[in-house]
């Protein structure tokens, strides 16, 4: 499985980011140029998700199995290593 740093993440903001976590989750903050699919939705909504995208989750569980998921679909995807908590921890940016 490919992984990514938050600070490769945050470097780069052409990398599309994909959270994968709850809505309120979300809500209480996210990477600025995240697009928000939670994970339930990623099946049904898998042609929002852009090839090659960083998957984001709280510390990495749940984005594990979503890039899992896509490359079982033919797809590129990477792991946030660390995660939400890892981008906070390294003192980014954090919308809300």
């Amino acid at each position: 499985m490919r992984e990514i740093s938050v600070d490769a993440i945050a470097a780069d903001t052409d990398v599309p980011v994909v959270d994968v976590r709850e809505q309120d989750e979300w809500d209480a903050g996210h990477v600025p140029h995240a697009i928000h699919i939670p994970m339930g939705e990623i099946v049904e909504r898998l042609d929002e998700v852009p090839d090659g995208a960083a998957i984001i989750c709280h510390s990495g569980g749940r984005s594990a199995r979503v890039v899992q998921y896509l490359e079982s679909q033919g797809r590129v995807a990477a792991n946030v290593e660390g995660g939400t908590a890892a981008w906070i921890a390294a003192g980014h940016d954090v919308a809300r």
